[in-house]
C-alpha cells in the first residue's frame, strides 16, 4: 500500500505560480511512476503530467507544456508539480497518483493504483 497526501494548493491570481507537493508513504514509492491529474466538478479527470520511477522520463498534457513541471525527490518520497503562468481555467482539484502504467495508460486514470485526496487550486482573473 502507498499513501499519497497532496499539499500546496490555494488561491492565486492569474499569472501567478504555485508548487504542489505529493508526499508518499508506505511501500517504497520510488518504484512507482507518479502522475498528476486534475478534475473540475462535473467533468472528467484530466491528465496533467507524469514522471517515471527513476525520474528519467516525463510527459505533459500538450496544453500545459512550458507552464507546468513535474519533479520528484525519491530520497524525500515526494513528487512536485510546479505551476507557472496560471490561468483561471487551471482551477481544479489536483491529485497525484502512483502506479505502473503502460505507455498506453500513463495518461489515463486507470493506469494508476493509488490516489491522494487532492488539493484545490483556484486561479482568480
Amino acid at each position: 500500500q502507498v499513501q499519497l497526501v497532496e499539499s500546496g494548493g490555494g488561491l492565486v491570481q492569474a499569472g501567478g505560480s504555485l508548487r504542489l507537493s505529493c508526499a508518499t508513504s508506505g511501500r517504497t514509492s520510488s518504484s512507482y511512476t507518479m502522475g498528476w491529474f486534475r478534475q473540475v466538478p462535473g467533468k472528467e479527470r484530466e491528465f496533467v503530467a507524469v514522471m517515471s520511477s527513476a525520474g528519467v522520463h516525463t510527459y505533459y498534457a500538450d496544453s500545459l507544456k512550458g507552464r507546468f513541471t513535474i519533479s520528484r525527490d525519491n530520497a524525500k518520497n515526494t513528487v512536485y508539480l510546479q505551476m507557472n503562468s496560471l490561468k483561471p481555467e487551471d482551477t481544479a482539484v489536483y491529485m497525484c497518483a502512483a502506479g505502473n502504467p503502460t505507455p498506453w495508460t500513463m495518461m489515463k486514470s486507470r493506469g494508476y493504483l493509488y490516489w491522494g485526496q487532492g488539493t484545490q487550486v483556484t486561479v482568480s482573473s
